[in-house]
């Protein structure tokens, strides 16, 4: 009886936790990283991006001093240049982090150079967020 119990309670702990749905679904729930933005402050970007299912398609990084943070939207240049997508794929989300980031812009790939992928979400991971800011363009 108890093993059975414990097989009962260990299948129901592993169907939980692989069950855990990412935080953002749809770019409609961008919001609710700001809205948590406390459970994700001094955390490694890794752990936010884990938290977002719809692709970041494009990506940028400034190193103002004192402002170092990543902008990502979730429509292409293309995309934005002939207004496709919906109006929520229109977000802006700004995610600063505490040290300076090695982004070159002269060292990314010719005509990519704003292209976020897996490998910059690699290189950057490891960046600690100290803010977290959302942004969407008016209704036109």
């Amino acid at each position: 009886m108890k093993t059975t119990l414990k097989i009962f309670a260990l299948a129901f702990l592993l169907i939980n936790y692989s069950c855990k749905a990412q935080m953002v679904q749809t770019t409609k729930d961008v919001y609710l990283l700001k809205t948590n933005e406390q459970q994700f402050i001094n955390k490694p970007l890794k752990d936010l991006l884990n938290e977002i299912k719809p692709e970041i398609k494009t990506g940028g990084a400034s190193n103002e001093e004192g402002y170092q943070f990543f902008s990502f939207r979730f429509r292409t240049m293309e995309q934005g240049r002939k207004n496709e997508g919906n109006w929520e794929d229109r977000v802006s989300l700004y995610v600063y982090v505490k040290d300076p980031i090695d982004w070159k812009w002269e060292n990314r790939p010719k005509g990519k150079e704003i292209l976020w992928t897996k490998e910059d979400a690699v290189k950057y991971g490891s960046l600690i967020i100290v803010r977290i800011k959302v942004i969407n363009q008016p209704k036109e």
